[in-house]
């Protein structure tokens, strides 16, 4: 039988958003980079599609990875430490609430502790990639269907409305994506995500249009490089998404191409007795929070 985490998990993750202290939350791609995550002492994980998509030899684009897919990679990460993970599940697998119920029920069962929904239609995608956003009525019954399928479970999963309106074609996008976050808390999400904030004007805008905790993609650069201003402006969790995915396959490419070259460039490589030292611990996962 698969090990997962009760509820125990999503508990420590809900206590996480409820105290003062921001968290960060970076997103490992397997279960070692997990696990290397945890014994550097971070409090909780996040999948990232994106990192998912490549370790399956796929573009980061619509439709590449699939449900199964994505909650098998959860599950993995999930039991790989004995932390809270966030599910990165795009805009929730499926053209229709009832769909994104089921996500959300598979992701329950597989053990993690809170996901996102987007509000990008993955069927719509613009001209040169541009997100298209579901109309605002439609994302609002998504996440209501969500909601509904977190309550029946009797799990205290923290949901977090997405909006991607940052990377679609938006004259006013942090007015739209302030304007979607208020509602997508009115309909039961406990967090509110909008990646793509990069001033302190930004983000004091959505911190002020919510009362739930407010999601920063750190490293973009302006504020999002800045972990103290954040904590200062009242963001709760700061995500990576693909970011140290990006950074260890660039090193990887470095060496390859270095290598192709008829050459050794190994600079900064960690030694097999930190990495066999890392995975000989104990990786924690009987600690399930009862």
């Amino acid at each position: 039988m698969t090990k997962k985490i009760t509820h125990g998990g999503a508990k420590a993750f809900r206590a996480l958003h409820e105290r003062e202290k921001l968290f960060i939350m970076p997103n490992p791609w397997d279960a070692g980079s997990a696990r290397l995550l945890a014994d550097l002492g971070f409090e909780a994980l996040a999948t990232s599609s994106a990192a998912l998509a490549w370790s399956l030899a796929k573009p980061d684009a619509v439709g590449q990875v699939t449900r199964a897919e994505a909650i098998a990679h959860a599950r993995t990460i999930v039991a790989a430490t004995g932390l809270p993970v966030n599910g990165d599940f795009e805009s929730g697998y499926g053209e229709t609430p009832a769909e994104v119920a089921e996500t959300i029920r598979q992701a329950i069962d597989a053990g993690v502790a809170g996901c996102s929904i987007e509000d990008n239609d993955q069927s719509q995608v613009g001209a040169g990639g541009a997100a298209r956003l579901y109309p605002l009525d439609e994302a609002l019954r998504r996440l209501e269907a969500a909601r509904e399928a977190v309550d029946k479970s009797g799990a205290d999963f923290v949901l977090t409305g997405r909006c991607e309106v940052f990377f679609s074609k938006n004259a006013d996008p942090l007015g739209e994506a302030v304007r979607r976050l208020a509602a997508y808390e009115a309909v039961g999400s406990g967090a509110v995500y909008a990646p793509g904030l990069t001033s302190e004007a930004e983000v004091a805008a959505v911190v002020d249009a919510v009362s739930v905790p407010v999601n920063v993609l750190g490293g973009l650069g302006g504020v999002s490089d800045d972990i103290a201003a954040l904590e200062r402006l009242g963001v709760k969790r700061v995500s990576i998404g693909s970011g140290l995915a990006k950074v260890a396959l660039g090193g990887f490419l470095k060496a390859a191409d270095a290598l192709a070259a008829r050459r050794f460039d190994y600079a900064g490589a960690t030694s097999s007795s930190i990495l066999n030292g890392a995975f000989a611990r104990p990786s924690g996962d009987d600690d399930d929070g009862d």
